[in-house]
């Protein structure tokens, strides 16, 4: 039998560990001069549940965010959107249970009415407060459970990793678990500091399982960082860090209503401000994507029902899009997705998947790979061991790789395999 080397898959630049950064604890509050809270506060039937989170910065925060594409986008994004492009805000207020989208003008209000409410509790304009909320679309959100819970929740906020845990709690909807991360590292004060540094932390949390193929944002996602970031670096760290990773994740290719990623920096770790050209921005900034792709690659692998993270690599296309297009094919077949849930090493269908997409590609080019193992060179089957493949699928996470022959262009997307469990999941959502 004929040996093949594997696809050698490139391995990109600029994450956190790049730069002396490492994970640390505390998520959401790992940065100095947050606080949060997570509570239940009656947006759900199960009091046991939290369902409402305030994440606050002791002061006014650079603020930065991104927002779902979908043009039926939610009143929350509706409210958020502008003020996050101002630059500062000072907390963000989100409940699960309840989408807030299509409820037309009452809707509207009530987002209003809610950024009221917290900017009442902590002595700040409406304007300074983000509101972010999931759940079931096209049911009333009631304002009373606001007006009960959110002074309880400010009551609560602290700066520790449990408050950041309650936090990142309250926000899950079909989630399994809460989604958090967070690195700590050194960068340099200033231009001319002679080698000083300070100490920066970034970090958040997200919630996402199913409805998820973001545009220009994850699901809900709060991000800090103590940095002194422009509200033009935090912008640019911000956008970066989710086309490359909340982006690149499709559980089931529906982009939701409610898509929001918002981060604060507060400034608290000291030095100069850092500007698109400051020498910690590179540092800074490849932390905040290294936070997004931690949380990024929890939502695939916490898709609804999954059991198996997938990672798709596409190599040698023509273009970055030209990539994209056929990692994002491959991931969103249901044929791809039930074939690894089966533990199938059927290229077949990552073969078809890929070209279906209308990206050009001359198919006696192609080389494929599952698990590292080369299942197909020029287009046709190599021979494989179907029992080592069968102990490689007992992984948790399931690489497939693929070099269209055509560039030097790469794209990666995360996904996760289809179950009975997800059908079971979504045709019982508003139960």
């Amino acid at each position: 039998m004929k040996a093949y080397e594997p696809l050698t898959i490139p391995q990109e630049d600029g994450f956190a560990e790049g730069y002396g950064f490492v994970p640390c604890e505390g998520g959401v509050c790992a940065a100095e001069g947050v606080k949060a809270a997570g509570i239940s506060a009656g947006f759900r039937r199960n009091p046991e549940r939290r369902d409402l989170a305030l994440v606050v910065a002791d002061e006014e925060a650079v603020c930065a965010g991104t927002f779902t594409q979908n043009r039926f986008c939610a009143a929350p994004v509706q409210v958020s959107r502008p003020r996050a492009a101002s630059g500062h805000a000072r907390a963000v207020v989100l409940n699960s249970g309840n989408a807030n989208a299509a409820t037309g003008q009452q809707g509207l209000e009530v987002a209003q009415a809610s950024s009221q409410i917290v900017a009442d509790a902590l002595g700040c304009q409406p304007e300074d407060v983000l509101v972010a909320s999931t759940g079931v679309i096209g049911v009333q959100l009631s304002l009373d459970c606001f007006k009960t819970g959110v002074p309880a929740c400010a009551d609560l906020l602290e700066h520790s990793a449990a408050a950041a845990h309650h936090a990142a709690r309250a926000v899950m909807t079909t989630d399994t678990h809460s989604k958090q991360a967070a690195f700590v590292g050194q960068v340099p004060a200033s231009a001319t500091a002679d080698g000083q540094q300070v100490t920066v932390h970034v970090g958040g949390f997200c919630k996402g399982s199913g409805m998820i193929q973001p545009n220009m944002a994850t699901m809900l996602a709060v991000l800090s960082t103590d940095a002194p970031l422009t509200p033009a670096a935090a912008h640019e760290a911000l956008l970066h860090a989710v086309k490359n990773t909340f982006n690149k994740v499709t559980v089931d290719s529906d982009t939701s209503t409610n898509d929001t990623c918002i981060l604060l920096a507060t400034g608290k770790a000291g030095g100069d401000p850092i500007d698109l050209d400051s020498p910690a921005y590179p540092a800074v900034a490849a932390a905040v994507r290294s936070v997004c792709e931690n949380l990024g690659r929890q939502i695939a692998a916490d898709g609804e029902g999954a059991t198996k993270l997938v990672t798709v690599d596409v190599m040698g296309a023509d273009s970055p899009e030209a990539a994209d297009t056929v990692a994002r094919s491959i991931a969103n077949s249901p044929l791809v997705k039930t074939a690894i849930f089966g533990h199938d090493a059927n290229w077949g269908r990552v073969a078809a998947a890929a070209g279906k997409c209308g990206v050009p590609f001359d198919q006696t080019q192609v080389d494929i790979d599952f698990l590292g193992q080369p299942v197909c060179r020029g287009g046709l089957t190599v021979p494989m061991d179907e029992d080592l493949m069968l102990k490689l699928f007992k992984q948790a996470e399931i690489p497939i790789a693929i070099d269209l022959g055509m560039g030097d262009c790469h794209a990666r997307v995360w996904t996760c395999d289809l179950t009975h469990d997800y059908v079971t999941i979504n045709g019982d959502y508003r139960t």
